[in-house]
């Protein structure tokens, strides 16, 4: 039986051709699938959502999107998304949470060359993502290099290198060879949250280096940031000798910021539980974001930050795979 999918087109390296000014978008959805070709067991129809460098991809873009793609289910038996690389973990994790409810796959993609360049990686990387479409029951993923990833857990690690995700802190969600794509079962849906799709951007991410100043923090409450997340050191350490940045994430929960603490450290996760610096942390307000990538914890926090008084409570709950919960 034919498959049918919606390919949404946002730009990015796979769609850049080379300009007066450099590599900038300029091939269209339908254009894509005309040049790279398509199976014959899949139909395939293409659809411009916009035509931007990743890195302009911000979350009105991501509404945008989440619409597109709500719109496309309607009709379609999944959702193939080609998007440029700089932002693409960031786009996997917030429309993970957007798409809360959504009973059908959504596969994002991209290259780290141009279709029109000769060693380019876009053909491989877009029928791989269309093998993936195939076989996904539900879900938001990443596929890139025959990897497949789940859209919470996906880092970019690499600037140039066809192997540019990795899955962190979990295994691959599962790969592509010359048999077709190998997927692990879906994880449990998740239903009745009201409007999943609303966000709050007011989020703002501080990485620690030694000797942090607490203005930093007053700037924070002051400008109307509603969410910190911070990459703490280790398990979850802030200093609060000389510059106690303990207190004063206290102080700015009591005016309303909720702070999310995650690790600088790539692998493993955040725990207070075994330090007394991370100790002095537990709040109503301040939580560790365990084992959550730093894309998934700013994307989760503008989540929760939409509906804050009925989504507070996700903060500990894994809704989509971004955390192992003990």
């Amino acid at each position: 039986m034919q498959k049918r999918f919606i390919l949404l087109a946002t730009g990015g390296t796979i769609a850049s051709v080379t300009g007066e000014n450099g590599l900038a978008p300029g091939i269209t959805a339908a254009e894509l699938i005309e040049r790279i070709g398509i199976p014959a067991d899949i139909e395939l129809k293409g659809r411009d959502v916009f035509a931007l460098d990743s890195s302009n991809i911000q979350p009105e873009e991501w509404h945008t999107l989440a619409t597109a793609v709500r719109e496309a289910l309607k009709e379609a038996d999944g959702v193939l998304i080609t998007h440029g690389t700089d932002t693409l973990a960031y786009t996997a994790a917030a429309l993970s949470f957007m798409l809360l409810g959504e009973t059908k796959p959504v596969v994002l993609t991209g290259s780290q060359l141009p279709l029109g360049h000769p060693l380019s990686d876009a053909p491989t990387n877009f029928l791989e993502a269309l093998a993936v479409l195939k076989k996904a029951e539900r879900g938001v993923y990443i596929a890139f290099h025959h990897k497949v990833i789940l859209g919470t857990r996906a880092v970019k690690m690499r600037t140039t290198a066809f192997d540019a995700f990795h899955s962190v802190n979990a295994p691959l969600f599962g790969h592509i060879d010359a048999e077709g794509a190998h997927l692990s079962p879906a994880l449990p849906a998740i239903s009745g949250i009201e409007r999943p799709d609303a966000l709050n951007s007011r989020v703002f991410l501080l990485k620690l280096v030694p000797g942090t100043s607490t203005e930093i923090l007053d700037w924070v409450a002051m400008s109307g940031y509603k969410g910190l997340v911070i990459e703490a050191f280790g398990l979850g350490g802030v200093h609060y000798i000389r510059r106690n940045l303990v207190d004063k994430l206290h102080e700015i929960s009591g005016q309303g910021v909720i702070t999310l603490v995650t690790t600088q450290c790539m692998y493993e996760k955040a725990d207070f539980s075994l330090y007394e610096v991370g100790r002095h942390l537990l709040s109503s307000r301040i939580f560790s974001a365990l084992d959550m990538t730093t894309e998934a914890a700013v994307t989760k926090l503008m989540w929760v930050l939409g509906d804050e008084k009925n989504r507070l409570k996700y903060l500990r709950q894994s809704l989509c795979g971004e955390m192992s919960v003990n």
